[in-house]
Order: structure tokens, then C-alpha cells, then sequence
């Protein structure tokens, strides 16, 4: 198996690293990808206001969802919980000791690259991984890459060497972008996801006012919570909501705000789920005591209000957009649907659901309803009573 480790500070993981390791797994065709946050990293001392380590780890943890190659990547934690410096040469060893079958590509960028040899143990890591160097562009770095590969081949003959270039690739330092993360820039930079978190935890001195924020920093945020294949499902549902809210009237950037946090603690395990349940007192029936699939939307909704205060209307809409119920308002029914319909869902009779949707809210809402009232019985699940009273309801 071919194991490619990059290894950084990561702080904060930029679009940079993600797009170098992304280019790296695909040429060299690497069977895995494991990247490693550094705990005390030898060659620089970590700003002393910075985020922890443990939320260092976290935005890699975002950033490696935002790759796409699900198990093929791993994010550990090995060196934010070794004691002392964090030596590259160290790390290899304990991998290499784990996994002694496999080869390892050791990931660098230009300045890593160029510096090898006055690293802790150069001989060591070659020794033990390939190194696969990338850089910007042709003209800024193989001309030193070429000197550097020829020194490294003469000085370690049992160097195994990959350069390449990654044009366009996000070319910037970390200090320079947490400055300008401090001054309210530099989004653009970052994956959303991690943008989000650092905007989430205030991180860099963003200090962003969660229950203020406009829909532009929400989304990022709101993404932050998920796992990268939920972000495109988060996304149609927002889109869906916008069209659903113009055709009925209904206030679109509530509709809006509820899409983007309606699966914010989807991600989350049973126990999980309980203890947000206990702690902001939601009483559960036995039905939703044993079902997972029910219990996000009562504590995203809870996490909507707390966190970003949203207000009773969309809180609602959050609320009912799994189960539905009797009597539902406009922006329950344009929450409930968008997340039924939108352009990623793809079942037997979504195109038909999608027309009576937009011929007729409450035509398409019974079907829907109907629909999962179907599914679920089939599939011998029992069915929530708030679904089937919504159901009844619309049908008289």
C-alpha cells in the first residue's frame, strides 16, 4: 500500500494544503493519505494566543472532509499528544512500525523541501519515506528543485524523489493569513468548512457575533458542522427553500437561515444526540428514544436558537422538517419540502413530487408525507404519530 503523510502546524489548513494533497494523491496514486497536525513543531515556535492544539486538529479534521476521498484519508493525532518536539523522523518511525508492508511518501512544500538536509535525522526519514515536494509553478521552483534533487541524490543515495507543480495552487504563509483573518479577510482562502469553525470558536481574532451574522458568514459556519458528503444536500436544500419561499410568499432569508442549519448536529451519535437532549430539556416518546434518524432536528433547532438565536419561526421550521405535523405553518411546509426535493435527492418519484410542489404546496406536502409514510412501512419502521397526523390533516 502507498501512504502518503503530510504533515504541518496547519494554522490554519488553507486551500493551498488542500489543493497540494489532492494533487499529490492523484499522481502519485496513493492508496491513503494520512495528515498530521504537528504538536511542538521544531523549526517554529506557535503564536502563544493561537488556537490549541485540539482545535488545530479539528480544522484538519475539516479540511481532510473537504478533500472528498472519505476512508482514504485520515487525520491522527499522534503528535499533538507526543510529549516534546515533533520530529518528523520520529513520527515516520512509529507509522512505519505500524504499518511495516506498506511505503510511505513523506509531502512537502518548496521551503520544506530545500531545507531537508539540516532537518532532525535527514538520512533517517529518507530512509524510512519518499518525498514528494510540490511547488507553484515550473518557473518559481524546478530550477531549485533540480539543484536540490541532485544534492539530495548525491548525499542520500537511497533518496526516492518526486517533485511536480501545481499551478495556481493558493500560495500563501500562515502568519500573513491569520492577519488577515484578524482584519475580517481572508475567507476566501480557506476551505468553508474550517473558515467556519474559525468563525464559530473566534479564532485569529475574528470575533464574529454568531447571532448577528449575515447569510454570507452563516453558510460557512453552518457548514462547519458537517460532514463534507451532507454540505452539496445542505446546499439544494438552501436553494430550494429560496424558490419554494419566492413561489408562496413566504420570508426568504428565514427560509434560508433554516435550510443552512437544519442538519447541524446530524453528524452526531445517539449519545451525543441524548445529551443535547438533556441539556436543553427535550422531552422525547419512546419512539424517538430508539430512532437517531428523529433526534436532529429537535436539537438542531435547539443549537439554532442557543447559538445563533434565531427566532421561534424558523426554531419551528428546524424543528418539524423531519417528521412534520398537523397544522403546519408556510415556513414549516418550505422546510420540510426543501429538504424532501432538493436537486441532489434522487428516488422514484422525486421529479413528480418536485411538479406538485410547485403546483401546490399542500398537494405536494400530502404526497410527500404520504411517500414517507409508504417508505417506512415497507422498509416495517414504525412511523412518527406527527407524520401521520400531518398526513390525516391534510386529507380531512
Amino acid at each position: 500500500m502507498e501512504i502518503g503523510v503530510y504533515g504541518g502546524t496547519f494554522n490554519p489548513p488553507h486551500l493551498g494544503h488542500v489543493a497540494a494533497a489532492r494533487a499529490v494523491f492523484e499522481v502519485l496514486k496513493l492508496d491513503r493519505l494520512l495528515l498530521i497536525p504537528a504538536g511542538l513543531p521544531p523549526h517554529k515556535n506557535l503564536p502563544a494566543d493561537g488556537p490549541t492544539p485540539e482545535q488545530r486538529l479539528e480544522m484538519t479534521r475539516l479540511a481532510a472532509d473537504q478533500l472528498g476521498l472519505g476512508d482514504q484519508v485520515e487525520v491522527l493525532d499522534l503528535e499533538i499528544h507526543r510529549r516534546g518536539k515533533s520530529f518528523t523522523a520520529d513520527t515516520l518511525a512509529v507509522l512505519k512500525e505500524q504499518h511495516p508492508g506498506d511505503d510511505f511518501w513523506l509531502l512537502m512544500g518548496t521551503d520544506m523541501f530545500l531545507t531537508l538536509q539540516a532537518w532532525h535525522e535527514p538520512e533517517r526519514i529518507l530512509s524510512l519515506a519518499g518525498i514528494a515536494a510540490f511547488g507553484r509553478t515550473e518557473a518559481d521552483t524546478e530550477e531549485l528543485f533540480s539543484v536540490q534533487r541532485d544534492y539530495l541524490y548525491r548525499t542520500y543515495p537511497q533518496a526516492r524523489l518526486f517533485t511536480l507543480t501545481i499551478p495556481g495552487v493558493v500560495d500563501v504563509s500562515s502568519t500573513e493569513l491569520r492577519e488577515r483573518l484578524a482584519r475580517g479577510e481572508g475567507g476566501a482562502l480557506l476551505p468553508p468548512a474550517v473558515y467556519g469553525y474559525i468563525l464559530r470558536q473566534g479564532l485569529y481574532g475574528t470575533g464574529a457575533d454568531l447571532k448577528h451574522l449575515p447569510l454570507s458568514r452563516l453558510r460557512p459556519v453552518a457548514l462547519s458542522y458537517l460532514k463534507y458528503k451532507r454540505i452539496p444536500h445542505v446546499l439544494g436544500t438552501e436553494q430550494e427553500a429560496i424558490r419554494l419561499a419566492e413561489r408562496y410568499g413566504a420570508d426568504v432569508e428565514k427560509a434560508r437561515v433554516a435550510a443552512l442549519l437544519h442538519d447541524c448536529t446530524k453528524k452526531l451519535g445517539m449519545e451525543e444526540q441524548l445529551a443535547l437532549c438533556a441539556r436543553y430539556e427535550i422531552s422525547l416518546d419512546e419512539l424517538e428514544r430508539k430512532a437517531l434518524k428523529l433526534l436532529h432536528a429537535k436539537t438542531g433547532a435547539a443549537i439554532a436558537r442557543d447559538v445563533f438565536g434565531v427566532d421561534d419561526e424558523i426554531y419551528r421550521a428546524i424543528w418539524w422538517h423531519t417528521t412534520g405535523h398537523a397544522g403546519m405553518t408556510l415556513l414549516e411546509k418550505i422546510m420540510y419540502l426543501a429538504d424532501y426535493i432538493e436537486p441532489t435527492r434522487d428516488f422514484p418519484g422525486v421529479e413528480e413530487l418536485r411538479r406538485a410542489c410547485y403546483e401546490d404546496l399542500d398537494k405536494g406536502l400530502l404526497m410527500g408525507l404520504e411517500m414517507t409514510v409508504r417508505e417506512m412501512e415497507d422498509m416495517g419502521n414504525p412511523v412518527h404519530r406527527a407524520t401521520l397526523e400531518a398526513r390525516d390533516a391534510l386529507k380531512g
